[in-house]
Order: structure tokens, then C-alpha cells, then sequence
């Protein structure tokens, strides 16, 4: 059977979605309609590199076939069970998992979002239960400009007017930070009813904001001095984007509660997971937190051949390489027009440009720009353009990338 997006044209799907769908996002004028690797096909059958990749859900790449098949393979089997009983593939990938990142237990979910209320809940519990503070005293801090999803509780973290205004009232317990700054963080930490902090290591929405070396680590420590759960968000960061395994590895700590989504699947059905110690995991108890879709078949399978793929095809490794090349590039294009670009910043294939707010050029026209001669890329707070390609982009690739993006700002 014919896909429908087969049938019709751009203008026909662009005009399907703004009458039957809530007009909840601002997409660039382009229809996909195919991907594979680090390319992606619309439905006029133009090529595109794909700069965004899914905000890191695609690091393994669109489409990647060992992924594809473990979904095929499984889905012809069994799919769902609910946790009302148990299945064939939840302990295998609960093994794999937990293993894979040291920890030991996962909570598995299936939207990052999820995954930060699981996270919120947990260090919650574990307050009350563990640490004893009074009930519904329990604080949780978060950092300024974080973006951790769309529920409720996490815009109640959130201080982005867009995020928060007109959703009130919102969740309490939850007091903000300035991001990178140790000694504001020292000041909050000590309060005795301080649960947990929970922190984006790298911003990815805030527009790829990179902290000082070493501001990870400290800040670690203080919630270790005052027996405080160090949550890390790396939903984004995570899985080889910033050319670590995980962004937190470059200050070399392990959080006490690890969130996990987007390229947990590579791309290809929604896997979230939230790891942390027995300690912490154990305060949930049965009836207490849960999900029908949560840990499904189909989910571990996938989860187990996404996380095999990261190591087999040694996407971190590349990452690290090809990020310092990116941006040792980007940083180039950006001396060379001044007048444009504001600056440049990030950490492995996680890179962001900022278009100079006086210019007469806005980074949507840059995309804009970038979309016409074959790259994807989306604007972030306005300003600012990120470049997150899929982890299995080559160095050939990346230099086409770049010779496309050097072209554009010299048009301007």
C-alpha cells in the first residue's frame, strides 16, 4: 500500500497538518518523507543532511538496519504485555542496561518527559524515606533556562515564559539556580529539606550551553557533603553527543539517578529509562509508580540493539573526533564573518552558532537558507542554530557540511 505522504504534495501535507493538528509547533517549510544514515529525503525526492537528528534521538543514524530489524523481529512476536505480567526480553534488557552504565536498577519509561517525573518522584520518595525530611517539605533544585519536557511538574522547573505562561498554577517544591555558578548552587544545597538537583550537564534547549570544566564535579560534591541526589538529565546529552558516553563523563561523576531517552531507541519507537542504586530504586514499591507501555518487548529489544550499535560502531569515539573538527571549523566561519556570527560553542557533535541579534539576518532565515542548499537545522531561542548531525556522519560528510554552511553565511 501506498504511504500517503506518497500521494501528496509538500504543500498538501504542510496544509493537512495546520488544519487537523494542534498548532503546538513552528516546523520548517520541508515534507520527509525518507531517511537513512545521516540523510534524509523529501517528498519531491531532494537529499538533506539532517543537522538536527530528531534533537539526538538519530545518533545512530536514520533508519539504522540493526535496529529496524530487532523492532521488526520482536514486533512479529509479542509486543505488549503490560506489567501485569512478566515477559521474555524486560530482564534481559534490564540486565543490559544497568550494566552498561553501572547502576543497579532501571525504571524503564517511554518519553524523556516521563522519565524526568520518574526521576522527580524517586527523589521524592527517597526524601522522606531515606534522608527524613517532612513530608511535603521536600525541595528539588533545578537550573535556570533547563529545558527537562512538558508536563506540568517540569514547567514548574521551567522559567521560559513560552513553557509557563497561562499553565498555572504550578508544582511547588522546586527552586531554580543560575546554571554554572557553584557558589549560588552552595548556598542553596545546605537547606536541609534539598532532595535532589537536577541538572541538564550540557543545555541543549537554552542553545548547546557548555559549563566550565569542572562546575559538574563540584556540584556533585556539595550534594555528596550534604547527602543531596545528584540527577542527571541526559536525555540529549547523553549517548555519545558530546563525545562521552555521557555528557557527566567529561567531569568524570556518576549521578546518583541517570535519565535516559531519544537515542535510547536510536529513533525508532519511544524508550526512556531512569537508573539508579538500590537505595534510591527501592523506595518505590508495587501500585506506587508505573506505565502500561513501560518496559514493552518491543522497547527492550530495541533499547539492547541502539545501545550495541553505540558501541559497536564506535559512535562515541567519532563524536569526540569529528566535534572538535566541527567545531574548530564553525569557529573559522566565524572569524571570518564577525558581523554575522556572534559566536560559536559546544562539546562533540553538539555545536551551536549565534546569529548577532542586530543584524538584519535572523538564524530562522539562515535555516531558511541552509534548508534550500541541502542542510537541516532548526533555530533555537531565536538566535541561536544548532548543529547536532547523527553520530555516524563521516568526515567527508561533515566537510560538505560545512562547505554548505560557509557558503550561506557568505550570502549574507
Amino acid at each position: 500500500m501506498e504511504t500517503m505522504t506518497n500521494k501528496i504534495s509538500a504543500q498538501k501535507a504542510i496544509e493537512l497538518e495546520d488544519k487537523y493538528g494542534a498548532h503546538n509547533y513552528h516546523p520548517l517549510p520541508v515534507v520527509l518523507e525518507r531517511g537513512e544514515g545521516v540523510y534524509v529525503w523529501d517528498v519531491n525526492g531532494k537529499k538533506y543532511f539532517d543537522f538536527l537528528a530528531a534533537y539526538s534521538a538519530v545518533n545512530q543514524g536514520h533508519c539504522h538496519p540493526k535496529i529496524v530489524s530487532a523492532l521488526i523481529e520482536q514486533a512479529q512476536k509479542l509486543t505488549l504485555t503490560s506489567r501485569a505480567f512478566y515477559n521474555d526480553s524486560l530482564g534481559e534488557y534490564e540486565k543490559f542496561i544497568t550494566s552498561y552504565f553501572n547502576y543497579d536498577k532501571v525504571l524503564p519509561m517511554n518519553t524523556g518527559a516521563e522519565g524526568v517525573e520518574t526521576a522527580l518522584k524517586l527523589a521524592r520518595k527517597w526524601a522522606y524515606e531515606k534522608k527524613g525530611i517532612a513530608e511535603n517539605e521536600a525541595v528539588i533544585i533545578v537550573c535556570k533556562n533547563n529545558f527537562h519536557g512538558r508536563t506540568i511538574s517540569i514547567i514548574s522547573a521551567s522559567n521560559d515564559p513560552d513553557a509557563r505562561h497561562n499553565f498555572g498554577p504550578f508544582t511547588p517544591g522546586i527552586v531554580a539556580v543560575e546554571y554554572n555558578n557553584v557558589t549560588a548552587f552552595a548556598e542553596l544545597v545546605t537547606n536541609k529539606n534539598v532532595a535532589a538537583f537536577l541538572i541538564e550537564p550540557v543545555q541543549g534547549e537554552a542553545g548547546v550551553i557548555v559549563p566550565d570544566e569542572g562546575y559538574l564535579k563540584k556540584c556533585y560534591e556539595l550534594c555528596k557533603a550534604n547527602n543531596v541526589l545528584f540527577i542527571a538529565d541526559e536525555i540529549q546529552s547523553g549517548l555519545g553527543r558530546t563525545g562521552k558516553l555521557l555528557a557527566c563523563d567529561h567531569d568524570g561523576i556518576h549521578p546518583d539517578v541517570l535519565i535516559l531517552g531519544k537515542a535510547l531507541s536510536g529513533g525508532t519507537y519511544p524508550v526512556s529509562a531512569v537508573l539508579a542504586s538500590d537505595e534510591i530504586m527501592l523506595c518505590i514499591k508495587p501500585g506506587q509508580h508505573g506505565s502500561t507501555y513501560g518496559g514493552n518487548p518491543l522497547a527492550c529489544k530495541v533499547g539492547i540493539a541502539a545501545l550495541t550499535v553505540l558501541k559497536e560502531e564506535k559512535l562515541v569515539e567519532n563524536s569526540e573526533r569529528l566535534g572538535k573538527l566541527l567545531l574548530n571549523e564553525l569557529k573559522a566561519i566565524q572569524a571570518s564573518y564577525p558581523e554575522l556570527i556572534k559566536t560559536v560553542r559546544g562539546k562533540g557533535l553538539f555545536c551551536a552558532m549565534v546569529i548577532h541579534e542586530e543584524h538584519d539576518k535572523t538564524a530562522w532565515e539562515v535555516c531558511i537558507e541552509l534548508m534550500k542548499n541541502g542542510l537541516l537545522a532548526k533555530p533555537t531561542h531565536g538566535d541561536t542554530i544548532r548543529f547536532a548531525p547523527p553520530l555516524v556522519i563521516n568526515e567527508e560528510q561533515l566537510m560538505e557540511c560545512v562547505a554548505i554552511v560557509r557558503k550561506v553565511i557568505k550570502s549574507f
